[in-house]
């Protein structure tokens, strides 16, 4: 049907387009285009063909050909004239593989025991038990997790807590250990509340739908309920489809035959989808703990609690009124109806209204009558209330330090609040919701499939996003095997086969390798969507096993080393830095899952409430995934190293090599206290000797022996650092940085701090923030 703005938008085309006619007094009326005889039909752009299977080439190195992803790079290999690099030692690739599929360097006896490793099917055995430990679902899932823009809290100028989203981040980590298929991964995020009604993993899944930045006062819900429909379609289309689906929003797209009715059919499978943040959780451990927490709080404060309720509810009727009269006219309408009336719009507009409408938005509406002396309404009654509230808010601070700091008894879900009919969905004139124009129905972008959506309501749900999330799952959709394995591909080789990993389109780069891509997405398919088998390919091949030392004719042929001759060294992310400090300095907590952490912040960095550090190793030292990602206060240390941005979907990391990361590393006081502890590990596995103390720090750092030239260098570092400290002892300024740890013996209080800031300075080296 047509909205009735519909006509004041053509009308406004219209005028431009004769305006545009009137430019030049000796313009020329256009003839009539003659239609074309047998004009040749454009092929569809790749990425939106069907995925072809195609058979490894034959290649003439073929005892280099480990898995069929070998022939097909040895082809162009070859074809360009060169050969492919030795393999890299046994070391450096369990170092590679290690901190590539678990985000950590390894142990000195695990590389020991690979490098020692005769079996024919040593590099099975390493791979296998890489992907079977937990720490592969950790990994694994930060990558996810930065397209799924995940945070702990709403963003915004409040950027409020959110207290039970660590539940989405856990499910994503177990859905990964468990190798659940891609194809179920997806359609649980999209749709898990149809396909699984009352199940709590399918629930929490949709969270990768409500991971969007909110602001809870935002007056104009109907723009509000745009701009997360518009959100959640960009991430959809960039994490999934690999596609910049959201530039249709204002316009047809510039490069891709995506149109602006593309855009707006996919938002309509999401017109009737709204979010729940107090699902109650299944009660564990964690429940128990937070629910035993809130009841002290609860029982502390019981008195002022209660007189603050009694005071809410003497002015509920009014401040509700109020407050709904905040909102902007087309919410007022769907507010102001009687229940009984209400459409499917007028449910979520509601939903939405109660939901932020608290207690402490309630209070609000005294605060604004009592510091109003213009305002009609403002009594000294209510100027009486409010001081009491604001009183009762002042003694109630006593009792913070009681409340549950983390942790939570509930979960947030997508839902469609029990109905099945869906509000109608326009195109907008520019992407202004102010400005509908015509009505569109769920459907898939017209340029990548012909297929028609199979919705099927239920009496709860409309059925539109199992739909959806069928079609992203099904293999005759070209997109989402081929975006899936670019990415892991660009995992491991640090730029994908398709370079833009998150732009399939004409505007992004076409692939260097298109058969390895389709074979790859073919073969993933295949065996089931399993994301763990794809990896094990990748990683047992000889392209990855090649070694990445330097080779001019390879420089000179492939600059951009496109053709993978050699193997790409890396700069690692801040979370691979952060964790193998902690790995080396024996301090990593590797406890799986829970709520968000607090690690301490620089002393000078004060964010007040929003983060409250704690000092418990427990918390303190875990993995850099559990962190808690407070938008407006990303965590200092893992931002300098190019952290992903959680306000959208985060595609690759950015690899920056400025003044303040070799900074961090050497004044940052963490990471001298790592030092410290490495020192004292190192000192008490390496024993008495000095040059055994500086092989088994390599082997910790490194995986590798130092060579003499190294031990040499290192020696002179000692003897010189020993001396300066020794003068400072003279001069009256001594200061000592000591090891840590049990059982560590000094002899030499100057000669062990002297080590202890070498062993910093070899921590903060080059050869450690790299994985080769």
């Amino acid at each position: 049907m047509k909205h009735p703005a519909t006509k004041v938008g053509l009308a406004l085309l219209l005028s431009v387009s004769t305006a545009a006619l009137a430019i030049g007094a000796d313009s020329k009326p256009l003839p009539d285009a003659a239609p074309v005889a047998n004009a040749p039909t454009r092929a569809p752009h790749w990425a939106y063909q069907p995925i072809r299977i195609a058979g490894a080439p034959a290649v003439a190195n073929g005892q280099w050909v480990r898995t069929p992803i070998d022939a097909f790079i040895s082809s162009k290999i070859e074809a360009a004239k060169l050969t492919p690099s030795q393999d890299a030692d046994r070391a450096t690739f369990i170092r590679r593989a290690t901190l590539d599929i678990w985000g950590l360097i390894p142990q000195p006896e695990e590389v020991a025991a690979f490098v020692n490793d005769e079996s024919p099917d040593a590099y099975e055995k390493l791979v296998d038990r890489l992907l079977a430990s937990p720490h592969y679902g950790e990994r694994q899932a930060r990558r996810w997790l930065d397209l799924a823009r995940y945070a702990d809290s709403s963003g915004f100028q409040n950027d409020i807590t959110r207290p039970n989203f660590f539940r989405y981040r856990d499910w994503v980590v177990q859905s990964f250990n468990n190798d659940k298929p891609y194809s179920r991964f997806i359609q649980e995020q999209i749709a898990g509340d149809e396909l699984a009604p009352g199940d709590q993993d399918a629930l929490v899944a949709t969270g990768f739908l409500a991971s969007y930045a909110d602001n809870p006062n935002a007056r104009d819900l109907i723009n509000r309920k745009y701009q997360i429909a518009t959100d959640i379609v960009d991430t959809i289309g960039t994490a999934v489809l690999g596609t910049t689906i959201g530039c249709a929003r204002c316009h047809d797209h510039k490069s891709d035959k995506l149109t602006q009715k593309d855009y707006f059919s996919l938002q309509a499978f999401f017109a009737n989808t709204s979010f729940n943040a107090k699902f109650p959780a299944a009660k564990g451990a964690q429940e128990e703990e937070f629910l035993k927490a809130q009841a002290i709080y609860e029982a502390a404060a019981k008195d002022i609690l209660e007189r603050q309720k009694a005071i809410i509810e003497s002015v509920r009727d009014k401040a509700t009124q109020f407050y709904k009269e905040r909102f902007n006219p087309d919410a007022r309408a769907s507010i102001v109806k009687a229940k009984s009336e209400w459409n499917a719009l007028d449910r979520w507009v509601n939903y939405r209204a109660e939901t932020v409408t608290d207690q402490t938005a309630l209070s609000n509406y005294m605060r604004d009558i009592a510091n109003d002396e213009k305002n009609p309404d403002r009594t000294p009654e209510i100027v009486a209330k409010w001081r009491e509230y604001s009183k009762l808010n002042e003694e109630l601070k006593k009792y913070e330090k009681l409340k549950p700091t983390r942790g939570s008894d509930t979960f947030t879900a997508a839902t469609e609040l029990g109905h099945p009919d869906a509000p109608a969905t326009y195109v907008f004139f520019g992407g202004n919701h102010e400005r509908p124009l015509d009505e569109v129905q769920p459907a898939f972008p017209e340029a990548i499939s012909k297929e028609k959506p199979d919705i099927r309501p239920s009496a709860t749900s409309s059925g539109r996003r199992t739909a959806l999330a069928n079609w992203l799952a099904s293999p005759s959709n070209p997109l989402t095997a081929r975006v899936l394995v670019n990415r892991v591909w660009n995992e491991y080789f640090g730029k994908g086969i398709v370079g833009t990993v998150s732009d399939f389109g004409k505007a992004g780069d076409k692939p260097t390798h298109p058969e390895l891509l389709d074979y790859l997405a073919d073969n993933f398919v295949k065996e089931g969507w399993s994301i763990k088998k794809l990896h094990r390919q990748i990683l047992l091949s000889s392209v990855y096993r090649q070694s990445s030392t330097q080779r001019d004719e390879v420089a000179a042929a492939d600059p951009e080393n496109k053709l993978l001759a050699s193997f790409p060294r890396k700069r690692l992310d801040a979370e691979q830095i952060r964790d193998s400090l902690l790995v080396a300095a024996g301090k990593l907590e590797d406890s799986l899952g829970g709520p968000a952490v607090f690690p301490p912040l620089p002393a000078n960095l004060n964010v007040g409430p929003a983060w409250e550090a704690s000092n418990d190793p427990r918390q303190t030292n875990r993995r850099s995934i559990y962190i808690f990602a407070r938008r407006s206060v990303p965590y200092p240390l893992l931002e300098t190293f190019d952290l992903n941005n959680t306000q959208q979907a985060h595609s690759k990391r950015d690899v920056t090599t400025t003044p303040l990361q070799a900074l961090t590393l050497v004044n940052n006081d963490l990471v001298f206290q790592w030092s410290q502890a490495l020192a004292g590990r190192v000192i008490r596995e390496g024993g008495d000797d000095e040059s055994a103390r500086i092989d088994r720090l390599y082997q910790i750092l490194f995986a590798r022996h130092p060579d003499d030239y190294e031990k040499g260098v290192l020696k002179v570092f000692l003897d010189q650092h020993e001396k300066v400290i020794a003068s400072k002892a003279a001069e009256g300024r001594f200061t000592i940085a000591e090891p840590t740890g049990k059982d560590v013996k000094i002899s030499d209080p100057i000669r062990t701090s002297a080590f202890v800031d070498l062993v910093h300075t070899v921590a903060n080296s080059n050869e450690f923030i790299y994985r080769f």
